[in-house]
């Protein structure tokens, strides 16, 4: 199921409350401010700073 665009849109990064956008995927919503993508887990995005992996801009790692 993907993710609900309105709900991305009321979703805020908690370290420093900027826009998320997800994945190409939609498997992780992407802070480009703070450079790490958080996690979703069944359906159910992950908003912990302690969950968060480093994201790496690339050309094949780009969000959609």
């Amino acid at each position: 199921m993907p993710l609900d665009k309105e709900l991305i849109e009321m979703l805020a990064c908690p370290q420093c409350k900027g826009d998320l956008v997800a994945t190409e995927k939609e498997d992780g919503l992407i802070c480009q401010q703070c450079a790490v993508i958080f996690p979703v887990r069944d359906d159910i995005p992950i908003l912990l700073i302690d969950e968060a992996r480093p994201w790496n801009p690339s050309p094949s790692n780009e969000s959609s």
